[in-house]
């Protein structure tokens, strides 16, 4: 009954404004001050109705309708919120899928360098590991007369160098 006549204030109210002329009379400022105060007291006793207070004056069917009501926004929240987490969900598979295929092209170019370096020679695999090694040692005749293994040195990343000069001579060419 009260959305009825909140329906027919609001047309009414919008019909005035289209008749209504550039000129308004302070009585037509009280007028409209009426209207939202009684709107106002309205909305507040509606928001009191459906915070379950002041149940007691209602009617039968008003609490029906009040109940209609309720159960229509929930059924709104709830479908809003289900549109919601569909959303976030394929948005989520989405980003999955792509950090898979990002996956999967990264393991690609590791699987190729592997057989680049695989199929490289050993005197090209030896070059390249000396270039890459943060403790470059410089093949020296010397190094066969194993000085240096009594006191090994720790390089820069903390591993004893002794062992991994050792393993260097080992692998020195035959014309050296």
């Amino acid at each position: 009954m009260e959305r009825i006549l909140e329906r027919y204030e609001r047309y009414s109210y919008a019909e005035r404004q289209l008749n209504a002329t550039d000129i308004e009379t302070p009585g037509s400022w009280t007028l409209e001050h009426a209207k939202l105060k009684a709107r106002l007291e309205v909305l507040q006793r509606n928001q009191k109705h459906y915070a379950g207070e002041e149940l007691d004056s209602l009617s039968m069917k008003e609490l029906q309708n009040l109940e209609h009501q309720l159960d229509s926004a929930l059924k709104h929240i709830r479908s809003r919120k289900n549109q919601l987490m569909h959303e976030s969900i394929s948005e989520l598979q989405k980003k999955d899928k792509a950090l898979q295929e990002q996956n999967n092209n990264l393991s690609k170019q590791v699987k190729e360098r592997e057989k680049e370096l695989a199929q490289q020679t050993p005197w090209e695999q030896q070059s390249h590991d000396h270039l890459n090694s943060s403790s470059f040692v410089l093949q020296h005749p010397f190094n066969n007369l194993h000085l240096g293994e009594a006191y090994p040195t720790a390089g820069d990343n903390g591993e004893i160098e002794g062992s991994s000069r050792q393993q260097q001579q080992n692998v020195m060419p035959p014309w050296m």
